[in-house]
């Protein structure tokens, strides 16, 4: 009776402590999860008040869509592109901004920046970059391709894109970076310094094996922001022209609230987020496996 007792009571305890957060996970994240699980087998237009259930004809649909899966197709690019260069930048960021640079807090700071702007902000920020500046200092400047708006541009548009991506997250995950660096242990540097080791293989050798916790993080969140991307792409593009940078999320949005097919749509919206767990999870599972222990 002691011990049920001492039990109930330490259950007691971190109900109170962590059950308002599970009551609020609960219901803003499983249920409604679930409940968008269940909308896939029905055929509901987001407006009536009445559904009825049509089995697997949204799955069907979705794999019939060619539109979706070409707007996948082109967020598989749009991702790879973006979540190289953000963390080869920021990583390259992060190595200079811990060598002791004089005023290197202001630096970070600068170029943490750009995160702290909401996407949407963003968004109208550098279309009036590429629309009227870019253009203005083309002109003026004698560069041709900079004399009209990459806006305009269906191949163009999608570097513009990802150009904004880059100068958004870089700074994010220079943070991590940072972070990661100053955890590596000075010892095994100062080792290495007096075994003869330059730089570059200090950094090759000690430095990048270290990190891999850090890349893990850095990609895994670069992954995520690539594939769920959709207030940049709206602000920026609106997926044109020509539909040529509509990436996937914007498609789900469009499927399910402006073409009322809210059960294609949601779907769609299930089939992308199983994708991405997916690759996410491949990605986690097989950079643990190079992991090293300092």
């Amino acid at each position: 009776m002691i011990v049920e007792k001492g039990v109930w009571n330490r259950l007691r305890s971190r109900l109170l402590f962590t059950g308002p957060t599970l009551l609020a996970f609960i219901t803003v994240m499983i249920i409604p999860f679930l409940y968008g699980i269940y909308l896939t087998f029905t055929n509901w237009d987001g407006i009536s008040t009445t559904l009825s259930l049509v089995g697997l004809q949204n799955y069907l649909a979705v794999f019939r869509d060619t539109e979706f899966w070409k707007s996948f197709g082109l967020t598989l690019k749009y991702v790879f592109y973006t979540v190289v260069l953000i963390n080869v930048i920021a990583f390259m960021l992060a190595y200079v901004l811990t060598k002791g640079l004089k005023g290197q807090s202001i630096f970070r700071a600068g170029f943490f920046l750009p995160n702290l702007v909401g996407g949407i902000v963003l968004g109208f920020i550098w279309q009036f970059i590429f629309n009227n500046v870019l253009v203005y200092l083309g002109q003026h400047a004698g560069i041709q391709s900079l004399s009209t708006t990459w806006l305009a541009d269906p191949d163009k548009a999608f570097w513009a894109l990802v150009i904004v991506t880059v100068w958004q997250n870089a700074g994010y995950m220079m943070v991590i970076y940072i972070a990661g660096l100053t955890g590596v242990p000075n010892d095994i540097m100062e080792a290495a310094n007096i075994d003869g080791a330059n730089s570059w293989i200090r950094l090759r050798k000690m430095v990048l094996p270290l990190m891999v916790p850090s890349f893990i993080v850095c990609i895994f969140l670069s992954l995520q922001r690539g594939f769920m991307v959709y207030d940049v792409n709206l602000a920026l593009t609106k997926g044109g022209p020509f539909s040529s940078t509509q990436m996937v999320s914007m498609h789900v949005y469009e499927k399910a609230f402006l073409s009322r097919d809210y059960g294609v749509g949601q779907a769609e919206a299930f089939v992308l987020f199983l994708m991405v767990a997916l690759i996410t999870l491949l990605q986690v599972y097989f950079s643990k496996k190079l992991e090293v222990e300092a």
